[in-house]
């Protein structure tokens, strides 16, 4: 998602022996200009998702996937002497190996300690391609010890564009590796290359019978989609819907199953004919088994003759997933040794620390010409599978961490993340884990901001990265690029004003002077945005990293406004989030919001977060008819998603969870089950009932991304390291196809059917902290739930009346009413301040705080409520800086009151 990277480093080797020059630039090492990514596909009156123009249409296509032939004359032989059967001519090979090819074959020692795959290459020059012309490539090759090598046919100049990427999983014994490409270009000089270097240890290489001919038959690339019958692979609650898809050519309703772990049936029915689904063109039937509600595991359903893969009744897996989607983010960081013991498995050094051969973030300057200063940008989380970071991709992610927590204090279904619940660093400090993540990206956020006394002081830098691409793979710690500060925009500052205005209030409970730090930083970025409001990134600063361009930034303004507004309460910002066009504007676009489009977390935050704003209720019901929106689209659609247009975008699975979140914001408003029913059906997309019937969570699901483009967790690419970890969302389905393993071999997919696991399809498989950051915060909305129960409100009713404030101090009474028909005999009422206020004194009652939540529990003589009468108490407190609004929400005995 970040850049449109092909993995494959162009080679720029400095040759020795061999007839030929691979390539007549002597640039350094750098990822392919035309890599960019960032930058929004245009639609009407929008720029939505990145494009890229890419020059290669064809990639990859192993010989183990399932063909399509066409009849075709097989071509004259492209490679030189591949037989080695006069020597090592016209082959040429980098500095310190040296050609044997003693008994017909070539090998060579390859040296351990290198960083990088094209540390040490083996290739051949001049190789004509013909457009359109499909090619066999095909060698032996052999490794002692084993090992992962890459094999590539590309330009053999800047950008380096690779027709075929190959990692061939080379064995000591030796095997013929096969695999076919449809060239995009016509090229006489494309160059043949083996990268072999990343190793610690020294390794033999050998090759032989090395061939490269056209008139090869076309490869169609056809997924392995398992049985037709699609299921949530993960778990369905008990007392929640229970949907699944059925594909099948019948018209007419077919029988069902649904049998247990033991293989026993336990419920029948049958299915509902759906027609066929246009996302995935294939003829649909539905089943609904929500009636059954025995939790269990290992339960199937079997329909028109086959049976689903294994899923669960219960709510475990959900309990373990909001913390699986949320320890990704620490694996994530930058400028801190990963951990073996918090994450076994996934022990690295600390990346751009400083420490050869990083150049580190401690001390980054600009662009040339940018500016004249160095900034201590370290820390924060690597935006995906590079090394770059991002504001703007930062801001939403942050600000929906920092939401899910806010979520625990002003919604009914909810169990909190306490300290240590996620095994970091800083567990055992008095602060909730999930906020001591979101502190690590917001404090890289703060030191994005431009100093005073700088041109655009209180603005931020857009982004941070290396000055070109990198290849795959490449630890951060063993980056050794030059990181580089990029212009200031608008939309970074904004970011940055939303999310420390969120961080100000959030953190004042146990932080003060951190929370205050925020709101100073958010009230000059707002101001320097003011002042500079089309300081826009530009669409062409793409590369090292993604561009994250954006021509309208008047969301982002009405976020930050809210936000600011949310916190302080001052008129500045209410009148701003007044006049903005998007505070009235209909926002709830059907493909959902992202990065590019924040007015939606401003309006989610209005509606759900404590505040006076004149109006509220129109903001509160706005959010209630986009919900509808995305109800009706999931109810309409054949796989039940809530995402349903005619080509989906890059990172479609983010979107589909963000439609996920609105309608999980309409249920904390309402209360109204079809709003959590659409959310818990709609999860089961993501879990495997889809077209391709896979989860696209890394260890959810029997059949489960595990291959997302990234640098560190490149198993695919050295088996020395590891998959994503558990938790990890894939990008998902993406119809722009915009890499080239993707462009060839999904070629004229229908929607659902626009995705491939595997590292090199960056388009579509990419793993971000802004697509995890909705499952995070789905993830907790679902383990809320419990078994899906709905727990009736309570009998109660609450006046909260504060009848004083003043600077410093204020003094509230609150009144508890039994509205129900028996006694109340004993009570705890609770409730959370917005952000920093304290209790310093109570009567008629018993307070205890934690945090920002209260605990008020009766004194013994006045337990006892009777129906329709009330009892009263009051408190003072210490004001923090900021609003005071009265809280959403009050739990007597853990029941909702009105």
């Amino acid at each position: 998602m970040r850049e449109p990277r092909s993995g494959n480093a162009p080679t720029n080797p400095a040759p020795v022996r061999g007839a030929r020059v691979p390539g007549s630039s002597t640039a350094p090492l750098v990822h392919p200009p035309h890599d960019l990514q960032g930058n929004r596909v245009t639609r009407p009156s929008r720029r939505w998702a990145r494009s890229l123009a890419v020059t290669a249409a064809a990639a990859l296509a192993a010989s183990a996937i399932s063909l399509t032939a066409h009849a075709a004359d097989e071509g004259p032989e492209q490679i030189v002497n591949g037989t080695f059967d006069t020597g090592s001519d016209p082959w040429w090979h980098t500095q310190g190996i040296a050609f044997d090819t003693t008994g017909g074959r070539l090998c060579a020692d390859i040296p351990g300690g290198t960083v990088n795959p094209w540390d040490v290459i083996i290739g051949q020059n001049d190789i004509p391609l013909v457009k359109d012309e499909t090619y066999a490539f095909r060698f032996f090759s052999s490794s002692d010890p084993a090992k992962v090598g890459r094999a590539l046919v590309q330009l053999p100049v800047d950008p380096y564009t690779a027709y075929v990427t190959a990692n061939p999983e080379l064995v000591p014994g030796g095997a013929t590796y096969s695999y076919t490409f449809t060239s995009p270009v016509d090229l006489p000089n494309a160059q043949v290359v083996f990268q072999l270097g990343g190793s610690a240890t020294p390794w033999r290489f050998c090759m032989d019978d090395v061939s490269l001919k056209g008139g090869a038959e076309r490869d169609t690339y056809k997924p392995d989609t398992g049985p037709r019958v699609r299921v949530n692979q993960v778990a369905y609650l008990p007392k929640g819907p229970k949907n699944a898809t059925v594909v099948t050519d019948a018209t007419t309703p077919l029988p069902w199953q649904l049998k247990n772990g033991g293989g026993q049936v336990v419920a029948s029915g049958s299915t509902t004919p759906r027609g066929v689904d246009a996302s995935s063109g294939q003829n649909v039937h539905s089943i609904d088994f929500g009636t059954y509600a025995v939790a269990g595991t290992g339960y199937t359903l079997t329909a028109d003759g086959e049976t689903s893969r294994p899923f669960d009744i219960g709510a475990a897996a959900y309990e373990r997933l909001r913390a699986d989607a949320l320890k990704f983010y620490y694996t994530q960081r930058s400028g801190i040794a990963i951990r073996d013991d918090l994450r076994p498995g996934y022990a690295r050094p600390a990346g751009h620390a400083g420490v050869a051969p990083n150049r580190g973030d401690t001390s980054v300057p600009c662009q040339p010409g940018v500016c004249d200063y160095t900034l201590d940008v370290s820390g924060g989380w690597y935006d995906a599978g590079d090394h770059g970071k991002y504001v703007v991709n930062g801001g939403i992610s942050v600000a929906q961490l920092m939401s899910e927590f806010e979520r625990t204090k002003n919604a009914a279904t909810t169990v909190p993340l306490g300290d240590g619940a996620l095994a970091l660093p800083e567990s055992g400090n008095g602060v909730p884990d999930i906020l001591d993540e979101a502190r690590w990206e917001q404090e890289f956020l703060l030191r994005m901001q431009v100093p005073a006394g700088k041109p655009y002081a209180g603005m931020a830098h857009h982004k941070i990265h290396d000055e070109n691409w990198t290849g795959l793979p490449l630890l951060p710690h063993l980056d050794a690029q030059k990181r580089e500060l990029h212009p200031v925009s608008t939309a970074a500052t904004l970011n940055l004003a939303a999310t420390a205005a969120q961080a100000a209030r959030l953190f004042a409970p146990y932080d003060p002077a951190f929370a205050a730090r925020n709101l100073t930083a958010a009230r000059a970025a707002w101001a320097a945005a003011k002042a500079n409001p089309a300081r826009l990134a530009s669409p062409s600063d793409g590369t090292g990293g993604g561009a994250y361009d954006d021509a309208d930034v008047s969301d982002e303004f009405y976020w930050a406004a809210a936000e600011l507004y949310i916190t302080t309460g001052e008129n500045e910002f209410k009148n701003y989030v007044l006049a903005s066009p998007q505070h009235t504007a209909d926002i709830w676009g059907p493909r959902g919001f992202d990065w590019g489009h924040v007015a939606q977390l401003g309006r989610i935050d209005l509606a759900t977060v404590p505040n006076a704003l004149p109006g509220r209720d129109q903001v509160r019901a706005s959010v209630v008819q986009g919900a509808d929106r995305y109800l009706a689209t999931l109810t309409a659609h054949p796989y039940g998603v809530p995402y349903d247009p005619p080509t989906y975008d890059w990172g479609s699975n983010n979107l589909v969870l963000n439609n996920m979140v609105v309608m999980a914001a309409a249920y904390d408003i309402t209360g109204t089950l079809k709003y959590r029913d659409g959310v818990l059906q709609g999860i089961d997309y993501i879990f495997g009932r889809n077209a391709l019937n896979q989860s696209y969570v890394t260890g959810y699901g029997e059949v489960a991304s595990h291959n997302q483009h990234s640098r560190w967790y490149s198993h695919q690419l050295d088996p020395a390291l590891p998959n994503p970890p558990a938790g990890t969302l894939a990008g998902g389905p993406n119809s722009g196809l915009q890499d080239p393993l993707a462009a060839d071999k999904l070629r004229g997919c229908k929607p659902q059917f626009c995705y491939i696991d595997d590292i090199n399809s960056w388009a579509t498989n990419e793993l971000t902290i802004n697509w995890n950051s909705p499952l995070a915060w789905v993830s907790a909305f679902v383990a809320g739930q419990g078994d899906g129960a709905v727990k009736a409100p309570g009998a109660c009713q609450v006046t909260y009346t504060t009848h004083g404030q003043w600077p410093g101090g204020f003094t509230t009474q609150v009144t508890v009413k039994n509205t129900g028909t028996s006694a109340i005999k004993g009570w705890a009422l609770k409730w959370s301040f917005l952000g920093g206020q304290k209790v310093t004194g109570f009567w008629s009652t018993d307070l205890a705080q934690s945090g920002a939540t209260v605990t008020a529990r009766d004194l013994g003589w006045n337990k006892e409520i009777k129906p329709g009468r009330s009892v009263t108490f009051g408190f003072n407190g210490d004001g923090a800086p900021g609003a005071n609004p009265a809280p959403d929400l009050f739990t007597l005995n853990g029941a909702a009151c009105a």
